[in-house]
């Protein structure tokens, strides 16, 4: 079997996510609650990302119902236009949940390379 010119480096993909009987919040709730505290807006946050407006509000709704909290103050539209915040524990969850993941990967990594640098290691000698 030929090898190909060019190898991605092998690392590791390590994802936090929560779950009651399903799951309920992870990276992408994360990243959805991100864009929408940059815009204040649910629709403009679903749209930043690729997602339908519908489709942002039942994974809003589902990770409230599994979390016990509601995540998003919301204001409907009108004459003063609608919007979006996040409530205080919303804040508080992300915020912990960006250090933990972070903390997380470190740790992963290290991990990762104390047991498996001889993957990289063997690779180097085959050449």
């Amino acid at each position: 079997m030929q090898r190909k010119e060019t190898i991605a480096k092998l690392h590791p993909k390590l994802t936090l996510q929560f779950f009651t009987d399903e799951k309920c919040f992870g990276p992408g709730v994360a990243l959805l609650l991100e864009k929408i505290k940059e815009n204040n807006s649910i629709r403009k946050a679903a749209f930043s990302i690729g997602m339908s407006y519908s489709k942002a509000w039942t994974i809003i709704k589902r990770a409230e119902e599994n979390l016990g909290f509601e995540l998003l103050i919301s204001k409907t539209g009108g004459a003063d236009g609608g919007g979006a915040v996040l409530t205080q524990k919303a804040e508080r969850l992300l915020s912990s949940f960006r250090l933990c993941e972070a903390e997380l990967f470190e740790y992963g990594k290290n991990k990762y390379i104390e047991h498996f640098s001889w993957i990289e290691e063997n690779s180097k000698l085959e050449k």
